[in-house]
Protein backbone atom coordinates (compact mmCIF):
# COMPACT_ATOMS: atom_id res chain seq x y z
CA UNK A 1 0.00 0.00 0.00
CA UNK A 2 1.20 3.53 -0.64
CA UNK A 3 1.06 6.33 1.43
CA UNK A 4 2.90 9.30 2.35
CA UNK A 5 5.54 9.70 5.51
CA UNK A 6 5.34 11.92 7.59
CA UNK A 7 8.48 10.92 8.50
CA UNK A 8 10.69 11.27 5.59
CA UNK A 9 7.66 13.12 3.19
CA UNK A 10 8.00 10.55 0.53
CA UNK A 11 5.39 8.32 -1.40
CA UNK A 12 6.49 4.71 0.19
CA UNK A 13 4.53 1.16 0.31
CA UNK A 14 3.49 0.96 4.29
CA UNK A 15 3.31 -1.98 6.33
CA UNK A 16 0.51 -2.10 9.05
CA UNK A 17 2.43 -3.08 12.33
CA UNK A 18 0.29 -3.80 15.91
CA UNK A 19 1.71 -2.03 18.69
CA UNK A 20 0.34 -1.70 22.33
CA UNK A 21 -0.42 1.42 23.90
CA UNK A 22 -0.86 2.65 26.98
CA UNK A 23 -3.47 5.35 28.50
CA UNK A 24 -3.92 6.75 31.78
CA UNK A 25 -7.78 6.84 32.45
CA UNK A 26 -9.36 8.54 35.61
CA UNK A 27 -5.89 6.74 37.27
CA UNK A 28 -5.90 3.09 35.56
CA UNK A 29 -3.91 2.14 33.16
CA UNK A 30 -5.41 0.93 29.72
CA UNK A 31 -4.05 -1.08 27.03
CA UNK A 32 -5.15 -0.65 24.08
CA UNK A 33 -3.54 -2.54 20.69
CA UNK A 34 -3.59 0.18 17.80
CA UNK A 35 -2.63 -0.45 14.07
CA UNK A 36 -0.37 2.19 12.71
CA UNK A 37 1.91 2.04 9.60
CA UNK A 38 5.64 1.61 8.91
CA UNK A 39 7.62 3.53 6.38
CA UNK A 40 9.62 1.10 4.06
CA UNK A 41 12.10 4.03 3.43
CA UNK A 42 12.85 5.35 7.12
CA UNK A 43 11.47 2.83 8.87
CA UNK A 44 9.37 5.37 10.91
CA UNK A 45 5.50 4.54 12.38
CA UNK A 46 2.64 7.03 11.54
CA UNK A 47 -1.00 6.61 12.03
CA UNK A 48 -3.11 4.67 10.12
CA UNK A 49 -5.72 7.60 10.05
CA UNK A 50 -8.15 4.61 8.72
CA UNK A 51 -8.39 3.15 12.26
CA UNK A 52 -10.60 3.53 15.18
CA UNK A 53 -9.00 6.54 17.40
CA UNK A 54 -7.51 4.91 20.36
CA UNK A 55 -8.10 6.94 23.18
CA UNK A 56 -11.74 6.62 21.98
CA UNK A 57 -10.94 2.68 22.34
CA UNK A 58 -8.70 3.41 25.59
CA UNK A 59 -12.49 5.11 26.93
CA UNK A 60 -14.35 2.10 25.86
CA UNK A 61 -12.39 -0.66 27.52
CA UNK A 62 -12.59 2.21 30.57
CA UNK A 63 -16.14 2.28 30.06
CA UNK A 64 -16.50 -1.42 29.84
CA UNK A 65 -14.64 -2.43 32.98
CA UNK A 66 -16.73 -0.05 34.69
CA UNK A 67 -20.11 -0.87 33.57
CA UNK A 68 -20.58 2.52 32.04
CA UNK A 69 -23.09 2.86 28.97
CA UNK A 70 -21.57 3.49 26.20
CA UNK A 71 -22.01 6.44 23.25
CA UNK A 72 -24.30 4.55 20.92
CA UNK A 73 -26.29 3.04 24.18
CA UNK A 74 -27.16 6.82 24.83
CA UNK A 75 -27.90 7.64 21.54
CA UNK A 76 -29.69 4.59 21.28
CA UNK A 77 -32.20 5.12 24.29
CA UNK A 78 -32.46 8.91 23.48
CA UNK A 79 -33.91 7.90 19.99
CA UNK A 80 -35.56 4.84 21.46
CA UNK A 81 -37.95 8.29 23.13
CA UNK A 82 -38.07 9.97 20.39
CA UNK A 83 -36.53 13.09 22.01
CA UNK A 84 -33.51 15.77 20.24
CA UNK A 85 -30.06 16.30 22.68
CA UNK A 86 -31.74 19.92 23.81
CA UNK A 87 -34.91 17.68 24.94
CA UNK A 88 -33.28 14.90 26.72
CA UNK A 89 -30.83 17.08 27.77
CA UNK A 90 -33.78 19.50 29.68
CA UNK A 91 -34.81 16.75 31.03
CA UNK A 92 -31.40 16.03 32.78
CA UNK A 93 -31.15 19.40 33.55
CA UNK A 94 -27.60 19.35 31.91
CA UNK A 95 -26.18 22.14 29.69
CA UNK A 96 -26.43 21.33 25.89
CA UNK A 97 -23.46 20.21 24.89
CA UNK A 98 -22.49 17.78 27.01
CA UNK A 99 -25.17 15.31 25.77
CA UNK A 100 -23.57 15.82 22.45
CA UNK A 101 -19.88 15.41 23.89
CA UNK A 102 -20.93 12.08 25.75
CA UNK A 103 -22.82 10.54 22.19
CA UNK A 104 -19.83 11.45 20.32
CA UNK A 105 -17.50 9.39 22.52
CA UNK A 106 -16.26 11.50 25.57
CA UNK A 107 -16.00 9.80 28.71
CA UNK A 108 -19.09 10.34 30.71
CA UNK A 109 -18.10 11.66 34.68
CA UNK A 110 -19.57 9.31 37.59
CA UNK A 111 -22.62 11.63 38.27
CA UNK A 112 -23.39 11.82 34.95
CA UNK A 113 -23.19 7.99 34.58
CA UNK A 114 -25.74 8.02 37.77
CA UNK A 115 -27.90 10.08 36.58
CA UNK A 116 -28.14 8.37 32.55
CA UNK A 117 -28.52 5.02 34.39
CA UNK A 118 -31.81 6.59 36.99
CA UNK A 119 -32.93 7.81 34.37
CA UNK A 120 -33.30 4.84 32.20
CA UNK A 121 -35.68 3.67 34.91
CA UNK A 122 -39.31 4.28 33.20
CA UNK A 123 -40.43 5.62 36.54
CA UNK A 124 -37.51 7.83 37.13
CA UNK A 125 -38.08 9.58 33.68
CA UNK A 126 -41.50 10.21 34.54
CA UNK A 127 -40.81 11.45 37.85
CA UNK A 128 -38.10 14.13 35.55
CA UNK A 129 -40.70 15.05 32.87
CA UNK A 130 -43.40 15.88 35.54
CA UNK A 131 -41.00 18.39 37.01
CA UNK A 132 -40.24 19.91 33.81
CA UNK A 133 -42.32 22.54 33.01
CA UNK A 134 -40.33 23.74 29.59
CA UNK A 135 -39.35 22.28 26.53
CA UNK A 136 -41.75 20.17 25.28
CA UNK A 137 -44.76 20.38 22.82
CA UNK A 138 -48.18 19.29 24.76
CA UNK A 139 -48.55 16.61 22.29
CA UNK A 140 -44.98 15.25 22.85
CA UNK A 141 -45.58 15.68 26.81
CA UNK A 142 -48.83 13.39 26.45
CA UNK A 143 -46.74 11.01 24.24
CA UNK A 144 -44.06 10.44 26.75
CA UNK A 145 -46.73 9.96 29.97
CA UNK A 146 -48.27 7.42 28.41
CA UNK A 147 -45.41 5.27 26.76
CA UNK A 148 -43.10 5.66 29.90
CA UNK A 149 -46.45 5.21 32.30
CA UNK A 150 -47.16 1.92 30.10
CA UNK A 151 -43.06 0.78 30.15
CA UNK A 152 -43.10 1.65 34.26
CA UNK A 153 -46.04 -0.70 34.26
CA UNK A 154 -44.42 -3.57 32.07
CA UNK A 155 -41.43 -3.06 34.28
CA UNK A 156 -42.83 -4.57 37.12
CA UNK A 157 -41.95 -8.29 35.69
CA UNK A 158 -41.43 -11.79 37.58
CA UNK A 159 -37.93 -11.02 36.89
CA UNK A 160 -37.53 -7.21 38.40
CA UNK A 161 -39.57 -8.30 41.44
CA UNK A 162 -37.07 -10.96 42.25
CA UNK A 163 -34.15 -9.15 40.93
CA UNK A 164 -35.16 -6.12 43.59
CA UNK A 165 -36.31 -8.52 46.10
CA UNK A 166 -33.28 -11.11 46.33
CA UNK A 167 -30.15 -8.98 44.02
CA UNK A 168 -30.40 -6.05 45.56
CA UNK A 169 -26.89 -6.35 46.94
CA UNK A 170 -23.13 -3.83 46.14
CA UNK A 171 -21.02 -5.55 44.41
CA UNK A 172 -18.48 -7.41 46.68
CA UNK A 173 -16.04 -10.14 47.47
CA UNK A 174 -19.59 -12.52 47.29
CA UNK A 175 -20.72 -11.24 43.95
CA UNK A 176 -17.18 -11.42 42.27
CA UNK A 177 -16.94 -7.64 42.04
CA UNK A 178 -20.21 -7.47 39.98
CA UNK A 179 -23.13 -6.62 40.63
CA UNK A 180 -25.99 -9.30 40.19
CA UNK A 181 -26.73 -9.40 36.10
CA UNK A 182 -30.10 -11.24 35.90
CA UNK A 183 -30.03 -11.31 31.66
CA UNK A 184 -26.59 -13.14 31.97
CA UNK A 185 -27.25 -15.45 34.50
CA UNK A 186 -30.63 -16.88 32.53
CA UNK A 187 -28.44 -16.78 29.27
CA UNK A 188 -25.70 -18.54 30.90
CA UNK A 189 -28.20 -21.04 32.00
CA UNK A 190 -29.99 -21.34 28.54
CA UNK A 191 -26.63 -21.70 27.20
CA UNK A 192 -25.84 -24.90 29.80
CA UNK A 193 -29.05 -26.15 29.51
CA UNK A 194 -29.02 -26.72 25.87
CA UNK A 195 -29.36 -30.74 25.39
CA UNK A 196 -30.55 -31.11 29.07
CA UNK A 197 -28.97 -30.46 32.18
CA UNK A 198 -30.11 -31.98 35.77
CA UNK A 199 -29.94 -29.58 38.19
CA UNK A 200 -27.69 -30.59 40.40
CA UNK A 201 -25.14 -30.30 37.85
CA UNK A 202 -26.33 -27.18 36.44
CA UNK A 203 -26.18 -25.50 39.78
CA UNK A 204 -22.01 -26.59 39.53
CA UNK A 205 -21.53 -25.88 36.00
CA UNK A 206 -22.67 -21.93 37.09
CA UNK A 207 -20.85 -22.08 40.40
CA UNK A 208 -17.17 -23.45 38.35
CA UNK A 209 -17.90 -20.61 35.47
CA UNK A 210 -18.71 -17.71 37.77
CA UNK A 211 -15.51 -18.73 39.98
CA UNK A 212 -13.13 -19.68 36.98
CA UNK A 213 -13.47 -16.26 35.23
CA UNK A 214 -12.98 -14.52 38.17
CA UNK A 215 -9.93 -16.22 38.99
CA UNK A 216 -8.71 -15.32 35.33
CA UNK A 217 -10.08 -11.36 35.68
CA UNK A 218 -10.91 -10.86 39.13
CA UNK A 219 -14.69 -10.45 38.09
CA UNK A 220 -17.68 -12.55 38.10
CA UNK A 221 -19.41 -13.30 34.78
CA UNK A 222 -23.14 -12.92 36.04
CA UNK A 223 -22.70 -11.06 39.85
CA UNK A 224 -24.37 -14.34 41.61
CA UNK A 225 -23.89 -15.30 44.82
CA UNK A 226 -23.31 -18.91 45.90
CA UNK A 227 -23.39 -20.58 49.15
CA UNK A 228 -22.71 -24.01 50.33
CA UNK A 229 -25.44 -26.13 50.53
CA UNK A 230 -25.70 -29.90 51.13
CA UNK A 231 -25.54 -30.69 47.52
CA UNK A 232 -22.59 -28.33 47.16
CA UNK A 233 -22.27 -24.87 45.27
CA UNK A 234 -25.39 -23.24 44.39
CA UNK A 235 -26.67 -19.69 43.24
CA UNK A 236 -28.57 -18.09 46.07
CA UNK A 237 -32.12 -18.11 45.53
CA UNK A 238 -31.70 -20.05 42.20
CA UNK A 239 -35.28 -21.35 42.86
CA UNK A 240 -37.15 -18.48 41.95
CA UNK A 241 -34.45 -17.75 38.76
CA UNK A 242 -34.99 -20.92 37.45
CA UNK A 243 -38.69 -20.39 38.19
CA UNK A 244 -38.74 -17.41 35.68
CA UNK A 245 -37.18 -18.90 32.81
CA UNK A 246 -39.84 -22.08 33.23
CA UNK A 247 -42.88 -19.36 33.83
CA UNK A 248 -41.76 -17.61 30.21
CA UNK A 249 -41.73 -20.92 28.53
CA UNK A 250 -37.29 -20.66 28.13
CA UNK A 251 -36.83 -23.49 29.78
CA UNK A 252 -38.83 -26.98 30.26
CA UNK A 253 -38.45 -29.37 33.42
CA UNK A 254 -39.14 -32.74 33.64
CA UNK A 255 -38.15 -35.80 36.02
CA UNK A 256 -35.58 -38.59 34.77
CA UNK A 257 -34.82 -41.70 37.06
CA UNK A 258 -31.60 -40.94 38.56
CA UNK A 259 -30.34 -44.14 40.79
CA UNK A 260 -32.57 -44.89 43.53
CA UNK A 261 -34.57 -41.15 43.17
CA UNK A 262 -35.81 -38.71 40.18
CA UNK A 263 -34.05 -35.86 39.50
CA UNK A 264 -35.19 -32.76 37.95
CA UNK A 265 -33.82 -32.18 34.41
CA UNK A 266 -34.18 -28.59 32.51
CA UNK A 267 -33.72 -28.17 28.83
CA UNK A 268 -33.76 -24.84 27.07
CA UNK A 269 -36.27 -24.06 24.56
CA UNK A 270 -34.79 -21.14 23.05
CA UNK A 271 -30.84 -20.12 22.14
CA UNK A 272 -28.89 -17.93 24.58
CA UNK A 273 -28.30 -14.61 23.70
CA UNK A 274 -24.41 -14.59 23.29
CA UNK A 275 -24.31 -10.59 22.67
CA UNK A 276 -24.50 -10.33 26.12
CA UNK A 277 -21.50 -11.28 27.18
CA UNK A 278 -17.89 -10.62 26.60
CA UNK A 279 -15.30 -13.64 25.06
CA UNK A 280 -13.95 -14.39 27.80
CA UNK A 281 -17.10 -15.16 29.78
CA UNK A 282 -18.46 -17.59 26.59
CA UNK A 283 -14.81 -19.02 26.66
CA UNK A 284 -15.47 -20.07 30.37
CA UNK A 285 -18.98 -21.51 29.98
CA UNK A 286 -17.71 -23.47 26.76
CA UNK A 287 -14.98 -24.63 29.06
CA UNK A 288 -16.72 -25.52 32.18
CA UNK A 289 -19.56 -27.16 30.02
CA UNK A 290 -17.00 -29.10 27.99
CA UNK A 291 -14.31 -30.10 31.16
CA UNK A 292 -17.37 -31.33 32.89
CA UNK A 293 -18.82 -32.81 30.50
CA UNK A 294 -18.73 -36.93 31.35
CA UNK A 295 -19.66 -35.67 35.20
CA UNK A 296 -22.82 -37.32 36.13
CA UNK A 297 -24.34 -34.88 38.61
CA UNK A 298 -23.02 -37.34 41.91
CA UNK A 299 -19.65 -37.06 40.61
CA UNK A 300 -19.75 -33.26 39.98
CA UNK A 301 -21.22 -32.91 43.52
CA UNK A 302 -18.44 -35.06 45.02
CA UNK A 303 -15.74 -32.98 43.21
CA UNK A 304 -17.28 -29.60 44.18
CA UNK A 305 -17.34 -30.86 48.34
CA UNK A 306 -13.30 -30.93 47.59
CA UNK A 307 -13.22 -27.00 46.67
CA UNK A 308 -11.36 -24.95 49.52
CA UNK A 309 -14.69 -22.24 49.61
CA UNK A 310 -17.14 -25.20 50.35
CA UNK A 311 -14.59 -26.88 52.98
CA UNK A 312 -14.43 -24.00 54.90
CA UNK A 313 -17.78 -22.56 54.79
CA UNK A 314 -20.89 -24.12 56.72
CA UNK A 315 -24.40 -24.62 55.54
CA UNK A 316 -26.27 -21.74 54.01
CA UNK A 317 -23.24 -19.47 54.15
CA UNK A 318 -22.43 -17.13 51.25
CA UNK A 319 -19.11 -18.09 49.54
CA UNK A 320 -16.08 -15.80 48.79
CA UNK A 321 -15.11 -15.88 45.33
CA UNK A 322 -11.35 -14.76 47.15
CA UNK A 323 -11.87 -18.57 47.35
CA UNK A 324 -10.94 -18.91 43.21
CA UNK A 325 -7.46 -18.95 43.80
CA UNK A 326 -7.69 -22.20 44.84
CA UNK A 327 -10.56 -23.68 42.21
CA UNK A 328 -9.57 -27.40 41.67
CA UNK A 329 -10.30 -27.68 37.85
Amino acid sequence: MLSICPGCEKETHVERVQKAEQFEVRGETVEIVAEFNRCSECHALFENTREPDVLAEAYREYRERHDMLQPEHIQEWRKGLGLTQKELSILLGWGGATLSRYENGALQDEAHEKMLKMAREPHNLLSLLKETSCGFSPEKRDRLVTELTAAEAESLTLNRIFEDRFCGYSPDEFSGFLKFDMQKFQNAVLFLCKGGQLKTKLNKLLFYADFKHFKENAVSITGARYVHLPHGPVPDNYEYFFATLIHSGELDVDEIPVFQYFGENFTANTEADFSLFKPSELKFLAEVKEYFQDFSAAKIRNFSHQERGYLETSNRQTISYLFAENLRC
